[in-house]
Order: C-alpha cells, then structure tokens, then sequence
C-alpha cells in the first residue's frame, strides 16, 4: 500500500480516522427534504446522482438557477459559466471556442472538462470537447446549471476530470405558458425566440425555438503566422492586422414530453460559424464552418419502483455533422510561402460522428445507515466520415521540417491514405459504478464510489472517490474530498494522419488526476452564506504533442510528465437589505509544469468577480457585475511580454410588467470598452494575444402569457 504523502491526504486521513472513531446512526435534516422535494439553489443532483444539499454534496459544488440567470443580465452560457469561483472562461483561437479553464488546467481543445445537458454527456470524440463549432448556448430555456469543481469520473467516467457541467432544460412545469421575446444589439446581433409549456393530451409538453444571428466583434489581430512567414520570405501576403471572424448563425429546437414515469426529450441545433483567428492562426474572414447536431433521449425513472427501490434507465443518441467549409478554409492567404500558394493554401476537413448509450442506475435505500446506487451501461462512439478537400501536401525535409507543397489544383483526399487527416474510427465503452453514502455517525456521512471504464481501443480504468462531510454545527458544515479521474484520448490523438506537426499515436494512455479538497460552508446570519474550499491536484501521463528525435521531423501525440496544482476558493452572498444582495468570489491558484518546474501557464493566478442585485424601485432591477482576471503567465519556453491583467464591469437594467406582461431589458457588457485579451499559445503566431469584445450594447423585450 503506498504510503500517504501529500497534506490533502494526510488531512482527508485524519478526519476519517475521527469519524470512524465515533459511529453513531444519522438523521436526515429537513433541509435536505426540502432540497430533494424541491429543488432550487440549494439542491444539486449531479454529486450523487440524486437531489440533495449543495452545502452537505460531497463535491464542491455550484449551483446557478434561471433567477440567478436573470439577474446578471447573462445571455449565453459562457457569460454565466464566468461567475462561477475557481472557473474562468477563456477563448481558443479556433473559432474563439470557449476553454473552460478549472482551476489552472487550461488546453486549446479542452478535453478535461465534460459537459452534460440534461446528465448525459455532448463530447465529441474527434477532439473530446464539445464541439469544433460550438456556437454558444442560449439561456432561455434553461432552468438550472450545476457545476462541480474537480474530479467526477466515479459518476460519470471519461472527461469528468477537472470539473463537470450539467445544463438542465426547462420543462413544461419550469414555463407554464407561453413566452415570446426578441433581443438586438452591437455588433448586428439579433435573436428571437419562442417556448411553451403546458398540457398536450395526457402529456406535459414543452417546445423551444431560437434563432439568432451576429457579425461579431471586430478584435484586431495585429500580427499572425503568415506575418512571420511573411518575414522569412520577403513577402507581405498576410491579412493582420484585421479582425476575427466570430460571426454566427444559430438555431436551436427543443422538445420535452413527460408521461408518468417516461420522459422524451429532443433537441436540434444548427451553427455557422466564422473561424476566429483562422484554422492555422493565420487570418481567414471569408470561411463559415456549418454544423448541426441532433440529440434524442427516452429516461424511465420510477423512485417507488418496489420498497426502497429507486430505478431509472436512459436510451440515448446523438449525432453531430461538421460539414466543409464555404467556402473553404483558407489556411494560409494568397501568395502565401513566397508565392507558391497564388490561390493560398486550401485545405477543408469536414467530420461527423453519431453515439449510441444505453444505461441504468439503481438506488437502494433499505439499509438503516446506507444509500446504495449502483448502474452499468454501453455506448458506441463512431467518427464515421472525414471527408477533406486540398491543395497541397506536406512533405517533410530532414533538418527543415514540414513543408507545404503544392498539388496544383483542389483534390479530394477523402479516404486517400496518403493524403487525408483522418480515417473514420469507431469505439466501444462498457461500464459499472457502485455508490454508497454511509451515515456513520450523527451528523456524519462518508460517500464512497468507483466506477470501471473498458474501452476497446485502450483499455480499461478505474476511479474512485471518498468524501467526508460533518454538519459540524448547525450553520457549519465540513467536508474532505479524495478522487481519481481520466480523460480519453481523443481521436485526433490516436489517429491523425499525413500532418507532422501532430500525428497520432494509438498506443496512448488515458490522462489522470487525483485530487484532494478540504471544503467548508457557513452560514453565520440568515442573510450571509460563505463557503471556502482548498484544492490540490496532481495530473499524469498529460497527452501532448512532442517534437519527435529528429525535430524536422514534426511531433506525436505523447504521454508526458503531468501539471501540479494547489489554491483556494472564497465565496459569499449577502442580502444586505430587503432589496439589495451582492456576492462574490476569490480565486487563488498555482499550477505548476512537472517537465520544466514553471508555471504551466496561461490560467489566471488571482480572479475576483463582484455583483451587486438591486431592486431600486418596484417592477424595477439594476445588476452591476465587476470580474477581475490577474496574474497570467506565459507557457514555459514562451519569452513573450507577459500577458496584460484586465478588469471588465458590466450593467443590466430590467422593466418587469411594462404595458401588461411586457418586460424590457437594457445592457451593457465591458462599461469601460477595456483592451481585454486571452492568452495565444505557444509558440505565438498570435504574437500580441487574442482580443476580447469592446463595449457594446443590447436591449430585450419579452413577454408571458
């Protein structure tokens, strides 16, 4: 057995050691009623798999409601996500996707986060995020987003790794009628939408559609890869300075039908997206990058299934098509390596992929002391097209490297496997959990799980977790945290091909991070709730692309030495009059590279984030939000000028009962028109950082009836 090393689990020892010691029967509070019959910000789900306390979940947990949503004035996922302490929402020069950077972890494609809508997980297994053309979530037709800060893999496997997101949808209860509005703004942005929810028949029903539009801002990018190949052959082909194209068009549909104990849900979304800095960090404004995703799920739970028996099951399915650009991706401009490229380098992947879940989960709860859960289920991941058209290829010289070659005109590589990025794969996933929370004592509750994933192209893997939590007093609550989680290589990673600058490698291992959190929660006054938590982490085998033995030669996805983290996360709400609250949070963090013993880099050190909830005036509601991002470095080996600190405040007014059900809304998002940027990566073909959006504007109207 190895030895305990680490203080987190020296302290997560200690207090196991102290509950054991005095293991008495525990009673269920009747908060914790309250929260499972209701719901609301002090219930969350996805800790355990069923509603309980936020304040005594075993996780650090957050919780933002459709009330919270609308305070802040926040249109879209990532604006809310921002809010969340130990999380900060940074952009991806590909097509400005958001990384949702947990606590210091923070990668181009953002792999280690996974996202689930309604619980089941939307990654994509070409690169293991959401999306390549991820295009925004709209809001208004979400009830609830709860967020768990560090690993879940024991519940839900691959990618719960630095943190989990579950957006849920609203539900013909949640609308209860009819809502219509529209929203216009900076940047010729328009979005209109519409949702009902009510009875249909024998059926609760309810239906959501949106379509939206926008130019997108117009950030500057002074300098970008082609300036530097501009600089070595004499030419002048590049397009920067000029701005992002992060333009979209969206369309999302949903339908939600419940009977008894059945509920179906669907969801259809179309994107267009412009691909922010370019595909090769070289400026592109004219391509737009289509994609539509169908999700399709049926659930059965049924909590009276038998006497303390409480059984669900879920048949899902999801299908995404990322279709070629139009027109097509333009890697590198006109003219582009001294004139070899007249047209500029041309080359456009398209990809689609469908996955298939069948699972179960039971809950067992005949024990006097024990809250049994336990499931197993099967998914079939299949990337079953990748069709590429081009117009060069890249041969690679010894002592150069790779080079753009020619091909003389646009050829399909699609399925030519000396010439496409990909061939189509397929993976199969079988897995089983068991949970038990254990009352142990009065006032004391141990929640231990394991859950063991058998892939079929890498192999199996296990995880567990541990968690303590002690209602120390009646308003103070205590928890220890121990767990295991991995993420998969994704496809890009095994199986790239006929590109040097990252091949893939089949014979990679999963990415894992243990973590250790010590967390605490009081409530010192009926108005004043504050939780702090402390966080270590250490990653290993993190996948990379590594520059081969012959660096000319290109690199290949590895395993490499891992990243080490450690801070602390401060959070507060406080209803300071009848109508007036604030919170806020504080997050502090060190990460650090194991291979070099630097910073690993590009994720804020120190963020605060400050809002303020008025109610100036009956009918009438003023938000003020303040978010401080400090303290960036750079990646290790990156010599560039350090990355510029950067405060944002943002206003939200709001009308309620204008003109009948008539509601209006006026915002402001970066008041100050602040120079704010995200960090580019190494090794800096986006020499001076990637541009935030400006000051800008936007009002909403809608309506209930």
């Amino acid at each position: 057995m190895r030895a305990i090393r680490s203080p987190g689990q020296k302290a997560f020892a200690a207090c196991l050691i102290s509950a054991c010691a005095g293991a008495v029967v525990a009673q269920t509070s009747e908060e914790d009623d309250l929260a499972l019959a209701y719901g609301g910000k002090s219930a969350i789900s996805i800790a355990t798999g069923s509603m309980q306390s936020v304040a005594r979940a075993p996780a650090v947990a957050t919780v933002i409601t459709a009330q919270d949503i609308q305070a802040t004035g926040a249109t879209d996922l990532d604006q809310v996500l921002e809010s969340v302490p130990g999380l900060h929402v940074s952009v991806s020069s590909l097509g400005y996707q958001p990384i949702y950077s947990f606590r210091g972890i923070f990668t181009n494609y953002n792999p280690q986060v996974l996202m689930l809508v309604n619980g089941l997980p939307i990654t994509n297994v070409y690169l293991g995020n959401r999306s390549l053309v991820w295009g925004g979530m709209p809001l208004e037709n979400v009830a609830r987003i709860e967020i768990i800060r560090g690993p879940g893999s024991a519940l839900y496997g691959a990618d719960a790794y630095a943190g989990v997101i579950n957006v849920i949808t609203k539900t013909a209860e949640d609308i209860n009628g009819t809502e219509v509005g529209v929203r216009a703004g900076s940047f010729n942005t328009r979005d209109a939408w519409m949702q009902h929810g009510g009875k249909l028949g024998p059926l609760d029903a309810a239906f959501y559609l949106r379509v939206g539009k926008t130019d997108g801002q117009r950030g500057i990018i002074q300098r970008d890869s082609q300036s530097a190949i501009d600089q070595a052959f004499g030419t002048s082909a590049s397009l920067a300075p000029g701005p992002v194209s992060v333009g979209r068009d969206t369309l999302d549909a949903r339908a939600d039908l419940a009977y008894d104990n059945w509920r179906f849900r669907a969801g259809y979304q179309e994107r267009e997206v412009g691909v922010g800095a370019g595909l090769a960090e070289s400026l592109d404004p004219k391509a737009r990058v289509p994609e539509t995703r169908l999700y399709l799920d049926l659930t059965y739970r049924n909590a009276r299934w038998s006497p303390n028996w409480d059984v669900s099951g879920v048949v899902n399915y999801y299908d995404v098509k990322e279709k070629q650009a139009d027109p097509a991706f333009l890697l590198f401009p006109p003219g582009a390596f001294g004139g070899a490229f007249p047209n500029g380098v041309i080359g456009n992947p398209g990809h689609s992929e469908r996955h298939a879940h069948i699972g179960f989960s039971a809950l067992y709860s005949g024990f006097d002391w024990h809250r049994i859960r336990f499931g197993a289920g099967f998914r079939e991941d299949n990337l079953y097209a990748a069709p590429e058209t081009k117009n060069y290829t890249i041969v690679t010289v010894p002592g150069v490297g790779p080079v753009f070659t020619p091909l003389g005109t646009i050829v399909d590589a699609t399925g030519n496997p000396s010439l496409v990025y990909l061939q189509p794969h397929k993976r199969h996933l079988a897995y089983a959990f068991a949970q038990d929370e254990w009352s142990l004592a009065k006032d004391w509750t141990l929640t231990a799980g394991v859950r063991h994933d058998n892939y079929s192209d890498f192999g199996g893997t296990t995880n567990p977790r541990l968690a303590l939590v002690w209602d120390a007093a009646y308003n103070v609550v205590l928890k220890a945290m121990h767990g295991r989680a991995f993420r998969a290589p994704s496809f890009a990673e095994q199986y790239n091909i006929n590109n040097p600058v990252s091949i893939g490698n089949p014979n990679l291992t999963p990415e894992t991070i243990v973590t250790n959190e010590l967390a605490a929660s009081w409530q010192p006054t009926p108005g004043l709730q504050t939780n702090l938590s402390l966080f270590r982490y250490r990653m290993q085998d993190v996948i990379r692309f590594m520059p081969n033995a012959d660096p000319s030669s290109g690199s290949t996805a590895q395993n490499t030495p891992g990243q080490t983290g450690r801070g602390v996360e401060l959070e507060a709400s406080w209803d300071a009059h009848r109508n007036l609250r604030l919170s806020g949070n504080l997050s502090l963090q060190r990460s650090t590279d194991d291979a070099t013993g630097q910073d690993a880099g590009l994720a804020p050190r120190r963020r605060l984030y400050l809002h303020a909830d008025w109610r100036l005036a009956p009918m009438w509601q003023f938000g003020v939000t303040a978010n401080h991002v400090a303290d960036r470095k750079r990646q290790p080996g990156d010599t560039r000028a350090p990355i510029a600190d950067y405060t944002t405040v943002d206003l939200s007014l709001r009308r309620e009962k204008l003109a009948g059900n008539w509601e209006v809304r006026a915002m402001v998002t970066n008041l100050f028109n602040r120079d704010a940027r995200e960090p580019s990566f190494a090794p800096g073909n986006i020499p001076f950082d990637l541009p935030l959006p400006g000051r800008a504007f936007y009002v909403q109207l809608q309506n209930r009836f």
